[in-house]
């Protein structure tokens, strides 16, 4: 059975219904990730079929505290609720706050905007917001009171962009009525598979030598994953071309599950084998309104694109695709989904080659000079394989705002975050504590820092996690 939202957030939701039909003049800041740009573009449609006249910006969030608020209505979406936006809200705004990370106001909050202030987060209601809803998430609750199911399909690709599967394989909680209400309308399908990304378009060969953010035998070793279905008897090739997950049957699923148990079982400390089969399996989700052999029928691999987009700077050319303008979009998606994938393997080769990460006794890590800070989380996570995957690894990168700060990112095996570690909550307080801000996942987070203080924020991170990484 499906959640049902608590009284108190559903009449808020109704108060958020209001303040859109009654106003005229309206803008709305969304987070330049998927989760973010899935959320500009549910509200967006939700405003347009509203006939409601408004303007979309994308951005990070070091540029909020620069913000100018001169509209009528302000939302903020996948973003706000960490941040100080009421100081700088004028007597004749309102704010609307759709958002899921940990806020800094509590439900109760009044300001000098009483009754103009509505923020409605998923945590005031003891709702996990890192599993069980997404910015898009949250905005998909009020396309809903107006009747709009059929943005569902976007909500269901915020949470899977947001990584909000990872704890368990599947959508939990409310991203579970969420895709309910995808499924219910024909949007959707989802199923158990393999968990290997690139299951519509990644050959399998490579897919598997990607595999798994533990070690093993087959990463990064095209040759070995030859060796491994020839020895399961799982044919590389039909029709001419190269398999992917998606072409195999149920029994050679079956048997390719078995070994990689086997194989990650061997690897792994023994406290960690009763987690192995959550790292092999999964739900996925397919948007059945897309052509199958794309990157856009999977929602991990849309997911991508999206952030393709974010990380080129160019998140209109997402929004454009999720509002279904795909004429000229479209193209350009695929030019910047390969230069995206030519300048992640360049930089990766460079980490590689240079041997930038450099071990401490619990963490990694390594300063990606040139990196663009858009893309350097994506790298680490990417690198984690080149490393030690038993302690995270942090890459830091320069940012590129004429401000000296540094974009820092933290990625880990997701065998850390079944150990209990969050390592979100860890870095907000290590990034506060150097004068910086940061937050986000178990597995995966980020700060902003000084870049004076890079040495002590490794010194307290490291020393934190003393005791606590085996």
């Amino acid at each position: 059975m499906t959640p049902i939202l608590p009284e108190k957030m559903n009449k808020s939701f109704s108060k958020a219904q209001e303040m859109l039909k009654s106003a005229e003049d309206i803008k709305v800041y969304s987070h330049n990730d998927c989760d973010g740009i899935s959320s500009g573009a549910i509200l967006s449609s939700l405003l347009d079929r509203l006939d409601k006249e408004h303007e979309i910006e994308f951005i990070s969030l070091d540029k909020l505290k620069d913000l100018k608020i001169n509209n009528e209505l302000t939302i903020f979406s996948d973003l706000g609720s960490g941040q100080s936006i009421d100081k700088i809200s004028t007597s004749s705004s309102r704010i609307l706050v759709l958002d899921h990370h940990p806020p800094l106001r509590s439900l109760n909050y009044n300001s000098k905007l009483s009754g103009r202030f509505l923020e409605i987060n998923p945590l005031f209601y003891g709702i996990d917001g890192s599993y069980e809803i997404s910015g898009g998430g949250m905005c998909y609750l009020l396309a809903k009171k107006f009747g709009f199911y059929n943005l569902s399909w976007i909500g269901v690709l915020s949470a899977v962009g947001d990584m909000q599967n990872t704890r368990t394989g599947k959508l939990e909680g409310i991203n579970k009525s969420i895709l309910q209400d995808a499924t219910n309308h024909g949007l959707v399908d989802s199923a158990a598979d393999l968990s290997i990304y690139g299951r519509q378009t990644r050959p399998l060969i490579i897919a598997l030598s990607y595999f798994s953010d533990v070690t093993l035998p087959i990463t990064n070793n095209k040759t070995e994953v030859i060796l491994l279905l020839k020895k399961l008897g799982i044919d590389r090739r039909c029709d001419n071309r190269l398999r992917t997950l998606s072409d195999l049957t149920s029994d050679e699923k079956t048997r390719l599950f078995s070994e990689l148990v086997k194989l990650l079982s061997r690897e792994v400390p023994e406290k960690y084998i009763k987690y192995v089969p959550k790292l092999v399996t999964g739900d996925y989700y397919e948007f059945l309104n897309e052509e199958e052999k794309t990157p856009l029928r999977d929602a991990s691999e849309f997911s991508t694109a999206v952030n393709a987009c974010s990380r080129n700077k160019n998140p209109e050319v997402a929004l454009d695709i999720l509002k279904g303008d795909r004429v000229l979009a479209m193209d350009e998606l695929e030019r910047l989904t390969r230069k995206h994938r030519q300048y992640l393997a360049e930089k990766i080769r460079m980490i590689e080659d240079n041997e930038l990460i450099v071990p401490l006794n619990n963490l990694q890590y390594f300063h990606g000079h040139g990196i663009k800070s858009e893309v350097v989380g994506t790298i680490t996570g990417m690198v984690l394989s080149h490393g030690d995957w038993r302690k995270p690894i942090i890459g830091f990168s320069h940012v590129d705002n004429g401000e000296d700060l540094l974009k820092v990112s933290l990625r880990c095996s997701r065998l850390l975050a079944y150990d209990g570690i969050h390592f979100g909550h860890i870095m907000r307080k290590i990034a506060s504590k150097v004068g910086g801000s940061g937050g986000g996942h178990a597995v995966a987070c980020g700060a902003y820092i000084p870049s004076k203080n890079q040495d002590e924020f490794l010194k307290v991170f490291n020393s934190t996690l003393k005791g606590i990484i085996n």
